[in-house]
């Protein structure tokens, strides 16, 4: 008997623990579904903010302690959906003292969920300086910078991602990351074979270099210039997008960096990415041309013998809009430092794209850019300012400084580039239909060359009189003691009194009213 009810016992115990057990298990399951339910959700914007109303912060904070580490995943991609939407969720993880958690978990748990925690990391980072220096402040950095270290590519991914997200935002930000250790891991895992873990850790070097030379020589120093390069010809579009972004942003800041980078021997090859299938590609390789160009004459010069000119003014024939940019203002950087490299610029056909881009483009700031870009090519001598004549650019450029709608900025660089190039300009019959259009303040620089030219040049005083040139001037309403008066003045002394008299306004009525008082 003692046997039997001893059986009864146990299996009563049984079904209360199995009772017990199930409960647990019902809990499990419901924190499983709840979690993996709120990361769906949360990535759709519209349920955004139903969730951060429902207190969702505070429900997923306890579950990335979860003794399930699914649950802790789930949890964790969740926050960071949550924390990319918008800087108030960024926000909110930061106030809920989620932070030292991920961070503390990071150096702790498995990869998958150590690239859950990073994805969090770099949502908060990504929105402003102040919420990255939140994520520093919790001491992320060294676990990210550990995290590069892993076997896993798909983790070292994620904490090069939020590494170049903390970077992006100021110099002390990336020059925290700098301290941590992190360029010359990075550098190390650009030399991965993944196509991911390459692009992502160059835009990391690339969001640290663009702040400042010494950030710049830091990657410069961990020896990333030569890898960068070698890539330019991949052909992974991506890859090279963010390969010729990182080594514009290093060569932008002094001469000796952008001799670091021609050093690494990008010639011809980046030029081949102006003729690339991406957008991007086309694009980030002309900026790096762009940085390159704009600090000598021997940078300048050395993209000239590569070829540069014709490959970048069919960029800027074929680009539009924003992409335009960087090849208007290289063909402009390269014509400023000599009359043989702005010869080069005009031989190679670049003026038709840049009056292109000044009549067509919709955005002032581009058109700006190619105004600045014609004034460096015209300005060095007459021959110069002459192909800026023939091909009609100066009417071009007194139209956007005439019109009511330009930017202040683009109505200062057309005029100052008519200036330069007018002061320049001996090939008087571009000139003369501008006598007709230009306001005074232009005008002067008009009337100033016909003053020089036409002393010393019969057949252009012919035609000066022939083309209605001389009458228009006597048109002109000058005020004594004006430059303008002054350079009318002496044209007028060139040619004889009654000549002068004859184009004078109301000089035939005058002679009328002599002829009725000799009656």
């Amino acid at each position: 008997g003692i046997t039997g009810r001893h059986q009864l016992a146990t299996s009563h115990d049984q079904t209360m623990s199995r009772g017990v057990l199930v409960c647990f298990e019902e809990y499990q399951k419901a924190r499983v579904t709840f979690v993996q339910q709120i990361a769906d959700l949360a990535t759709r914007p519209q349920n955004i903010g139903v969730l951060q109303n429902a207190g969702v912060m505070a429900l997923l904070r306890p579950l990335l302690l979860d003794n399930v580490a699914s649950i802790q995943q789930s949890a964790a991609l969740a926050l960071g959906r949550l924390a990319n939407y918008s800087e108030e969720l960024a926000e909110a993880v930061v106030t809920h003292e989620i932070l030292p958690q991920l961070v503390y978990s990071l150096a702790q748990q498995n990869r998958f969920y150590k690239k859950a925690a990073a994805f969090v990391l770099r949502a908060v980072s990504k929105h402003s300086p102040q919420l990255a220096q939140a994520v520093i402040d919790s001491g992320a950095l060294d676990a990210l910078v550990a995290c590069l270290e892993e076997f896993d590519p798909s983790v070292k991914e994620a904490s090069a991602w939020a590494l170049g997200y903390i970077a992006r935002h100021t110099k002390e930000l990336a020059q925290n990351a700098v301290d941590a250790g992190a360029v010359p891991l990075l550098v190390l895992c650009f030399q991965e074979p993944e196509l991911t873990l390459k692009r992502i850790s160059a835009s990391a070097l690339s969001d640290i270099s663009k702040h400042s030379p010494e950030l710049a020589q830091s990657v410069v120093d961990a020896g990333a210039v030569t890898l960068l390069a070698k890539e330019i010809s991949h052909v992974d579009a991506a890859l090279k997008r963010q390969v010729c972004g990182c080594l514009a942003q290093i060569a932008k800041h002094s001469v000796d960096l952008a001799e670091v980078v021609v050093e690494a021997e990008i010639f011809p090859r980046i030029l081949h990415c102006l003729k690339d299938t991406d957008e991007l590609v086309r694009k980030n390789a002309a900026t790096c041309l762009r940085e390159i160009a704009r600090h000598t004459p021997d940078l300048a010069k050395l993209i000239v013998n590569a070829g540069g000119v014709a490959a970048i003014v069919d960029f800027v024939t074929e680009a539009r809009g924003n992409n335009r940019l960087p090849g208007v203002m290289t063909l402009g950087y390269i014509a400023a430092f000599s009359e043989t490299l702005a010869l080069a610029v005009i031989v190679s056909k670049g003026i038709p794209p840049l009056k292109d881009t000044l009549m067509n483009e919709q955005e002032d700031h581009i058109k700006a850019a190619a105004a600045w870009s014609l004034g460096q090519i015209g300005r060095h001598s007459p021959d110069h300012a002459r192909a800026l004549a023939e091909a009609d650019v100066f009417r071009r450029l007194l139209a956007v400084y005439l019109y009511q709608e330009s930017s202040e900025d683009l109505k200062t660089k057309a005029k100052r580039a008519l200036k330069s190039v007018l002061q320049k300009c001996t090939h008087l019959p571009a000139l003369e239909p501008l006598l007709q259009e230009a306001p005074p303040n232009i005008l002067k620089y008009v009337v100033q060359q016909f003053a020089k030219v036409l002393p010393h040049d019969l057949q252009a005083r012919r035609s000066f009189v022939q083309s209605g040139g001389l009458q228009k001037i006597q048109e002109i309403q000058a005020e004594p003691g004006t430059k303008l008066r002054d350079y009318i003045d002496e044209i007028n002394q060139i040619y004889p009194p009654e000549v002068v008299l004859y184009y004078t306004p109301g000089y035939a009525s005058t002679l009328l009213k002599k002829l009725e008082g000799a009656e």
